[in-house]
């Protein structure tokens, strides 16, 4: 699957059999009220980008996903299950994993270590199904098994994101939400990140990405919706977003139907 074949949707970019679906989700923090109704469909495999400018829900949208923001009304399903009212761990071991823009990596932790922690938590009461072992994340990360016994504190910006989504996939995660993974990277670091994506794509696995580098979600997502002010405001395959005023309308960016740029 690929940006220009996305999964089948209705008009109104439903599927019919989502690994996860956000059904008329509103959620925010104390009195203040982020997301409104919030439809998001993500089909097996797919890789889904949701694009904004900064402060309008995207960051809350994989929080809620994830279980550390709960919605106060709609719902969370995944993989056919209501997980609406789970916390994070329990969402984590029904195989979602989040890597927060932060990283979180565990700097005083060599890298092999980092994988190792994260694989202990992620097989006591997981999905049942084999995750990503610490060789094969070696294995398809060589930067990663280059620097094995250094300290997560020692990496690049860009092997310190791949070590995060490194310890997701030993972790068990069937699907993954990725939070501005390019925030603050150099560009060929980003090119690094753009390969790490297409790499998850090719072993099958799902992909939720939030990314202001539209050029970035454009590239590498099946689907992109645009958010703005806590709601959906726009949803297409990425490449219809292309050439059109979408994108200038909402993020100030314009990009031509050619080569995106």
């Amino acid at each position: 699957m690929t940006a220009d074949d996305p999964t089948p949707r209705s008009p109104a970019g439903r599927l019919d059999d989502p690994l996860l679906r956000l059904d008329g989700v509103t959620a925010g923090y104390g009195a203040t009220t982020v997301l409104q109704a919030v439809h998001v469909d993500v089909g097996d495999g797919e890789v889904v980008g949701v694009v904004g400018r900064n402060g309008v829900g995207k960051t809350t949208t994989l929080r809620t996903v994830m279980g550390t923001v709960t919605p106060r009304a709609g719902s969370v399903i995944y993989d056919g299950e209501d997980v609406t009212d789970l916390g994070p761990e329990e969402t984590a071991r029904r195989g979602i994993g989040l890597v927060p823009e932060e990283r979180r990596i565990f700097g005083g932790l060599s890298v092999r270590e980092n994988l190792e922690l994260a694989e202990l938590g992620g097989r006591d009461g997981g999905s049942g199904r084999p995750g990503w072992t610490i060789a094969e994340v070696l294995d398809t990360f060589e930067n990663l098994a280059d620097n094995e016994s250094a300290a997560g504190s020692t990496l690049s910006g860009g092997e310190q994101q791949m070590l995060a989504v490194g310890r997701a996939l030993v972790s068990d995660a069937r699907a993954l939400l990725l939070d501005e993974p390019t925030e603050g990277l150099a560009p060929y670091i980003v090119e690094r990140v753009v390969e790490t994506i297409e790499t998850l794509r090719e072993r099958g696995l799902t992909v939720v990405l939030v990314e202001q580098n539209v050029q970035v979600a454009l590239d590498v997502c099946d689907y992109v919706y645009v958010m703005d002010n806590g709601r959906i405001v726009h949803r297409s395959a990425s490449d219809a977003l292309r050439g059109g005023d979408v994108l200038d309308r909402y993020l100030g960016v314009s990009l031509d139907g050619t080569d995106g740029r």
